[in-house]
């Protein structure tokens, strides 16, 4: 199984990354993930339902710790080409 988790960390700060936003890319960077997408206003990622499940459980703890007041973030399952053949 795939995922994909898409997030943003708040609050936000225009003229430059807060520490938590920071530490929540370097999070996502770091881990054995495909098709990161880092960008100012939110973040994207995919990779193995276990690898994306333990990067969303340090991103949350860390960027709490590093000052995050909310952290908005969505899971999405991600189709395999084997479940598109057979769903067809």
């Amino acid at each position: 199984m795939r995922l994909k988790v898409e997030f943003t960390t708040e609050p936000f700060d225009l003229d430059e990354a807060p520490h938590h936003a920071v530490v929540a890319r370097e999070i996502v960077q770091a881990a054995d993930l495909d098709a990161v997408d880092v960008g100012p206003f939110g973040n994207t990622a995919e990779g193995a339902a276990e690898d994306v499940l333990a990067v969303v459980n340090a991103m949350l703890r860390r960027t709490l710790e590093a000052g995050a007041t909310r952290v908005s973030l969505q899971v999405n399952l991600v189709e395999s080409d084997d479940q598109a053949v057979g769903d067809a």
